[in-house]
C-alpha cells in the first residue's frame, strides 16, 4: 500500500478541526494568489521565483489540493515565469514519459501488491502471535513483540497502514487485556507501523532513489541496517519504560506457552520469512535486480497467501475477493505514486532554472556550516515540515532543493535518503497532522479493540512521544557513524 494513502483522515477524528481547517483553508487561498500574482508580476529574480515556486506548493497542499498537481501547478507556473510559454509547452509533452519511463519505478507496483497480497490473505496476523510466544516473558513483553513483529512485516510488505492495521487489531486489545496502560499499548503499534518504509521493500526509499537519481538496489540495502537498529532501540526503550514503570506494562503470564508451541509459531511465520529472504537476500547476494526481487517476492507473497487461505478453508469467492482488493489497492496506490513521481519531475526542472539549489549550497558554503552543522539545522526543519505536510510530498518538495548542499558538505546520496525517510516516518506520528497516529486511534476507537476503554487522541500522542524522541536519537547515531548507512550496500558491491 502507498504511503500516499495514509493521508486520507476522518475530519471528525479531531475535535474542531473543521473550524481549523476553514482557516487554514482561507489563509492558503490568500497565500496562493499572493504567491503566483508576485512570480507572474512582480519581475522578481530566478531565485526568488525559485522560492515563490516551493512556497506555492506547500500553501497549495494546504488547501487539500493532491500533493503530485499541487507540486506541479506551483511548478508549471514557476516555468512560465522563468522561461515563457515555450519552455512549459515542451515540459508538458515530456515530463509525464520521462519521469515515468525508468525501469526501477517497475518496483513499486510489485511492492505494493506483494503487501497488500501478504495482509489481505490474513500471513500478517501471525507475526504477532509468533512474537508474543517468544518475547511476551520481558517487561513489556507484549509491547516489544508488537514491535517486532512490525519489523517482520516491514521486511516482507513495506505498507506502514498494512501493518499498522494488522498489529492494531490484534495486539491493542491483548496489550489492554493484559493490564497494559493505553499510551503505550497505541504506541508501540503506531511507532511499528513507522518501520513499514525504513526497512526493505519501502516505496519511500524507491520513489528517493529515483527523484535523487541512485541505485533503487544500494538505496534499499541502506535501509537494513537502520531499520533494525531503530527497531531495537524502541524494544530497548521499551523494555526501560516497563521496568521503571512497572504498571505501565503488567508482566504477562506466559506459563502456559511451551516451547512446542513456540515452535509452531515460527513455523506459522515462515511465508514471511521466504518473501523477506527472497526480497532482501537476493538484493544482497547479487542474484536479483530490485525490480526481481520486487517480482519474485510477489509471487512468493502470491503463492504463500493462496496456500494460507486454502489451509484455513477459505473459499474461492473469499480468494476472488482478496485478489480483488489486492489489485484494486496496487492500482490506485500505484497511481498515487506515479503522479508524485510526475509532479517532482517538472519541480527539479523549476528548481535546476531559477537556480535556487545552487545558491543555497554557495550560502552554507560561505556560512562555514560542516556535514554534522547542516543535518542537525535539518533535523529541526524536517520536524517541523512533518507537523503538516505530507510524507512524500515533504520528501519530494526538498530533495530537488538540498541535493547540491548536501553533496557540497559530504553528504551520501545514499545514507541522505536513509536519513530523509527516517525522519519522514517521525513526522507520520508527532502532532498536529500525525497521520499514522490518527490511524491507530480510529483503530483504538472500536469497542472490539479497545475493550469499552475509551482511548483519546490525546493519549495516542503521548504514547508515540517517546518513540518519536528515540527515532531521533537513532539519526544522531547515524549522523555521528555514517558508516551503520552505508557498509551493507558496499558490502553487497563487493560480492
Amino acid at each position: 500500500m502507498s504511503a500516499t494513502q495514509t493521508s486520507t483522515i476522518d475530519a471528525g477524528a479531531v475535535p474542531g478541526k473543521s473550524r481549523i481547517a476553514v482557516a487554514v483553508f482561507i489563509i492558503a487561498i490568500v497565500a496562493a494568489f499572493c504567491a503566483a500574482g508576485a512570480m507572474l508580476f512582480l519581475g522578481l529574480s530566478k531565485v526568488a521565483i525559485g522560492v515563490m515556486v516551493v512556497v506555492l506548493s506547500i500553501v497549495l497542499m494546504l488547501t487539500g489540493i493532491p500533493v503530485g498537481i499541487a507540486m506541479l501547478g506551483a511548478a508549471l507556473l514557476g516555468l512560465w515565469a522563468l522561461s515563457g510559454t515555450r519552455v512549459v509547452m515542451s515540459t508538458l509533452r515530456s515530463a509525464t514519459y520521462e519521469s515515468a519511463a525508468s525501469w526501477s519505478y517497475s518496483v513499486i507496483p510489485m511492492f505494493i501488491l506483494m503487501g497488500m497480497i501478504l495482509w489481505k490473505s490474513g500471513l500478517t496476523a501471525t507475526a504477532f502471535e509468533a512474537a508474543r510466544r517468544w518475547l511476551g516473558w520481558m517487561p513489556g513483553g507484549l509491547a516489544v513483540a508488537t514491535n517486532f513483529a512490525g519489523a517482520a512485516l516491514a521486511a516482507s510488505s513495506g505498507s506502514t497502514i498494512g501493518i499498522t492495521y494488522a498489529l492494531g487489531n490484534v495486539s491493542i486489545p491483548e496489550m489492554l487485556r493484559s493490564g497494559y496502560k493505553p499510551e503505550l499499548a497505541v504506541g508501540s503499534v503506531a511507532a511499528a507501523g513507522t518501520l513499514g518504509q525504513i526497512i526493505p521493500p519501502s516505496l519511500l526509499l524507491v520513489v528517493y532513489a529515483g527523484a535523487a537519481a541512485v541505485p533503487v538496489g544500494p538505496q534499499l540495502l541502506a535501509g537494513v541496517v537502520p531499520g533494525l537498529i531503530l527497531a531495537f532501540a524502541f524494544a530497548t526503550m521499551i523494555v526501560i519504560h516497563a521496568t521503571l514503570r512497572p504498571s505501565l506494562a503488567p508482566r504477562v503470564d506466559m506459563s502456559g506457552v511451551t516451547w512446542r508451541m513456540r515452535g509452531e509459531s515460527l513455523v506459522s511465520v515462515l511465508p514471511i520469512a521466504i518473501v523477506v529472504l527472497i526480497v532482501i537476500g537476493g538484493l544482497f547476494a547479487g542474484i536479483f535486480t530490485a525490480t526481481e526481487s520486487g517480482v519474485f517476492g510477489m509471487l512468493a507473497a502470491l503463492i504463500m497467501g493462496f496456500n494460507h487461505m486454502i489451509r484455513s478453508r477459505k473459499s474461492m469467492r473469499e480468494i476472488g475477493a482478496m485478489m480483488r482488493e489486492s489489485l484494486i489497492g496496487t492500482l490506485t496506490g500505484t497511481a498515487s505514486v506515479f503522479l508524485l513521481i510526475i509532479g517532482v519531475h517538472v519541480l527539479t526542472r523549476a528548481m535546476a532554472l531559477s537556480q535556487v539549489p545552487n545558491e543555497l549550497a554557495q550560502l552554507i558554503v560561505d556560512m562555514g556550516l560542516g556535514r554534522v552543522e547542516l543535518l542537525l539545522i535539518l533535523i529541526v526543519v524536517y520536524f517541523i515540515l512533518g507537523m503538516f505536510m505530507d510524507t512524500l510530498a515533504m520528501m519530494l518538495l526538498t530533495i530537488p532543493v538540498l541535493l547540491a548542499p548536501l553533496q557540497a558538505v559530504g553528504v551520501d546520496p545514499l545514507w541522505f535518503g536513509v536519513f530523509l525517510v527516517v525522519m519522514a516516518e517521525v513526522g507520520l506520528l508527532t502532532p498536529p497532522l500525525g497521520i499514522l497516529s490518527f490511524i491507530v486511534h480510529r483503530i483504538a476507537s472500536d469497542p472490539k479493540a479497545n475493550l469499552g476503554q475509551p482511548i483519546s487522541l490525546n493519549t495516542v500522542f503521548l504514547g508515540v512521544a517517546p518513540f518519536a524522541a528515540t527515532a531521533i536519537l537513532v539519526i544522531m547515531l547515524l549522523i555521528a557513524f555514517p558508516d551503520i548507512v552505508t557498509w551493507l550496500p558496499g558490502a553487497s558491491a563487493t560480492q
